[in-house]
């Protein structure tokens, strides 16, 4: 009878069980479904358990197919039953990591899953955090927890962390061929992710230490944070210049070493961009250090939405009508182009913003059908795009910019269009009637 975690696993009888299946934990199930493996997925929301088991999937990169072929062959289950941790061989955590108001890192979706994680933790089970978090929390935070079981972490069970590399919408890179970074609490604990992700990943890159791993992630968020942040401050700057920060990017962009072109935006959206700066930036501040870099690229992403709206007061002032009554139409409310996601995506707040000074706005969005706001706001649903819409509309605001859309078509009914996406790119003979960023 083969006991050990490495036998199973290269037997494809291990058991994996998955904290969350959202945008990283169903991707990362499936893929192990597909391989041979039995994953169960834990989850708190009896809406999301009903719809997996029922061979659905509410996730862009998950097709329902892929969802019903793993639960018709019982490779998946969804349930709120932490006791069939029992059964499992790997407990993969990919759980939300918000930040607080006050913006410090909440890890308490992380301190739960390893509360109900240590209750079954048993011997030749390998414990992998993915989600994101500050540099030392797996073995500050997890570790000590499990180890009140008293079982030995290296010798009883193994510890490690692999930061989720997630990107919606990718229609290239997805779960198996994005390498995998990797970091053990011990060189035994390094060896047992490593053959657990090579059952499903096609290239795994070791780091020293789960807290390098860690480090990994934030470092590769935080570089496209404060490069978005340094092509936000230049189109501020093309604004008082009078320049197109458009043709100066693609003009920058013809060199072919030394650039990397970043575009400037309404600001940053999605779960990843706008967050894990700051718990390397909180974590860092505890060592009473300051990241100036981080802080000032955070300072003028997040100061983007109020540019937006500036613009469009001044566009609609210069056409001799005021924010105040102004019908608007806006185009695009998902963080980025063609998928669904509103997590933390700005244009919610440039709509918020419109609104309390007055604008009368709507919007669509063919992937987000509805915006849930805040308490004490009225939700928004998404209207129809026809051309009556457009020709009705004072000013049309592409915040988002869907590949769906066919911009020609709408330059052509619109009366003005605030484009802060360079969607418009390729529109010819409506020049006079769009501004850009």
């Amino acid at each position: 009878m083969k006991n050990t975690l490495a036998d199973k696993l290269n037997d494809h009888i291990a058991v994996i069980g998955v904290f969350g299946l959202g945008y990283v934990g169903l991707p990362l199930a499936i893929e192990y479904c597909q391989q041979g493996f039995r994953c169960i997925g834990f989850e708190i929301l009896p809406k999301k358990i009903n719809l997996v088991n029922a061979g659905k999937s509410d996730i862009g990169d998950v097709t329902n197919a892929q969802v019903k072929s793993a639960v018709s062959k019982k490779l998946l289950k969804a349930t709120a039953d932490f006791s069939l941790l029992k059964q499992c061989d790997v407990a993969a955590i990919c759980v939300p990591t918000p930040l607080s108001k006050t913006k410090d890192p909440d890890v308490s979706y992380i301190l739960r899953a390893v509360e109900e994680l240590r209750k079954y933790l048993h011997k030749e089970m390998l414990v992998i955090l993915e989600s994101t978090t500050y540099p030392g929390t797996t073995e500050e935070l997890i570790l000590p927890i499990l180890e009140t079981t008293g079982l030995k972490v290296g010798k009883d069970f193994y510890l490690a962390f692999s930061p989720e590399r997630v990107d919606p919408g990718n229609a290239t890179y997805g779960t198996k061929n994005t390498p995998r970074v990797v970091g053990g609490h011990t060189p035994k604990c390094q060896k047992m992710a490593k053959l657990f992700y090579e059952k499903a990943i096609n290239h795994v890159h070791l780091v020293s230490s789960t807290q390098a791993a860690e480090m990994v992630k934030l470092l590769e968020n935080t570089f496209r944070s404060v490069n978005i942040g340094l092509v936000n401050e230049v189109a501020l700057m093309c604004d008082r210049l009078k320049i197109n920060a458009w043709e100066i990017i693609d003009a920058a962009s013809t060199k072919p070493f030394g650039f990397m072109p970043f575009y400037p935006g309404p600001g940053l959206g999605g779960h990843c961009i706008p967050i894990d700066p700051h718990y390397l930036s909180w974590k860092l501040k505890s060592l009473n250090y300051y990241s100036r870099f981080i802080e000032l690229a955070g300072d003028i992403n997040s100061h983007m939405p109020e540019y937006v709206f500036e613009r469009v007061t001044r566009l609609l002032n210069k056409h001799q009508k005021p924010i105040r009554g102004a019908r608007i139409v806006v185009l695009g409310v998902a963080y980025k182009r063609d998928i669904s996601d509103l997590r933390e995506s700005p244009a919610i707040d440039c709509i918020r913003l419109l609104q309390k000074q007055g604008a009368k706005v709507q919007y669509n969005d063919p992937y987000a059908p509805l915006i849930k706001m805040e308490e004490g706001e009225k939700d928004m649903h998404s209207v129809t795009l026809t051309p009556t819409l457009l020709k009705s509309a004072d000013l049309v605001v592409v915040l988002t910019d869907h590949t769906c859309y066919d911009y020609q078509w709408i330059a052509k009914n619109a009366r003005l269009i605030f484009d802060t996406r360079n969607a418009t790119k390729h529109v010819r003979g409506h020049s006079k009637k769009i501004e850009k960023l």
